[in-house]
């Protein structure tokens, strides 16, 4: 409950409890879970994740990261499948059939480009690549 009112509060993208330990994330997408996946995914490990919005690759991240509890104000269908595979505690406001994209116009590229892969392994390797091209523009 704290951890989804400092959420709203903040106005952040997505919060994360481990331990006494407080971090709140202010990116969209998945970068900043993508960043501490790659470089402290120790922070991951039993962690509480209070998110805005979680699609497939996120919770993908978070599976492979080893999150032990998730709050999202809005999670993907695609999303509540995969973790549904999980031992994921996860709760969420509302379902939707899948993300957007920022304009509007579509399925989120992430969430369309991972949603027929299985392997955990393959899906990071897809956000991977994603998010060392985001970084060249």
């Amino acid at each position: 409950k704290a951890l989804i009112d400092l959420l709203h509060c903040e106005g952040c993208s997505c919060v994360i409890r481990n331990g006494e330990q407080v971090r709140t994330f202010w990116e969209r997408g998945v970068k900043d879970l993508h960043r501490l996946y790659t470089s402290e995914p120790n922070f991951l490990r039993g962690a509480d994740v209070a998110d805005k919005v979680i699609g497939r690759a996120a919770a993908a991240l978070m599976i492979m990261g080893g999150v032990k509890r998730i709050y999202a104000d809005t999670i993907s269908q695609l999303a509540v499948e995969l973790l549904s595979r999980s031992d994921i505690e996860v709760s969420y406001g509302e379902v939707v059939p899948h993300i957007i994209n920022r304009s509007k116009s579509g399925m989120c590229p992430l969430e369309s480009a991972t949603k027929d892969i299985c392997s955990l392994e393959q899906i990071v390797e897809i956000i991977d690549n994603f998010v060392r091209e985001l970084s060249k523009q």
